[in-house]
């Protein structure tokens, strides 16, 4: 799942994933991923869910990227799914820190982005995290 409101970003990310043998969904806005994360809670989407979520924190609109963070978090069906926020904003260390604890994101990348494979390796490695997270907290 990509959330970025920078065409350039998403159609080069939604590339990569597809190269990697996945298929992505991107929102260009905040209010389009979450009425999308109420779409799949309420069972109007129905498909495997994504595992990864890459969150631009600054988009247009009255959502930014926390907002979609927290919103994900809360979901029935998608609030296990690994979280990284990106900006190429210069926010300051503290509010980068809330960001990641409100959103509890699994990681922070500053734009631009790495390079593909970097990038992949990365990302990869967050979804390894989470899915041994996840399978540690089933067997308890």
């Amino acid at each position: 799942m990509v959330v970025e409101d920078e065409p350039d970003i998403y159609e080069v990310l939604l590339a990569m994933f597809e190269m990697w043998g996945i298929e992505g969904v991107a929102f260009v806005d905040g209010e389009e991923a979450v009425k999308w994360i109420d779409d799949v809670d309420n069972g109007r989407y129905v498909t495997e869910p994504p595992e990864l979520a890459l969150i631009d924190i600054r988009l247009p609109g009255e959502l930014n990227g926390v907002h979609v963070g927290e919103r994900l978090r809360r979901s029935k069906r998608l609030g296990q799914m690994a979280i990284v926020l990106t900006t190429a904003f210069e926010f300051t260390p503290d509010f980068i820190e809330e960001a990641i604890r409100r959103t509890q994101a699994d990681h922070f990348i500053k734009k631009p982005l790495p390079k593909f494979n970097e990038l992949q390796g990365v990302l990869e490695n967050i979804i390894a995290q989470r899915r041994a997270k996840s399978k540690g907290s089933n067997t308890h």
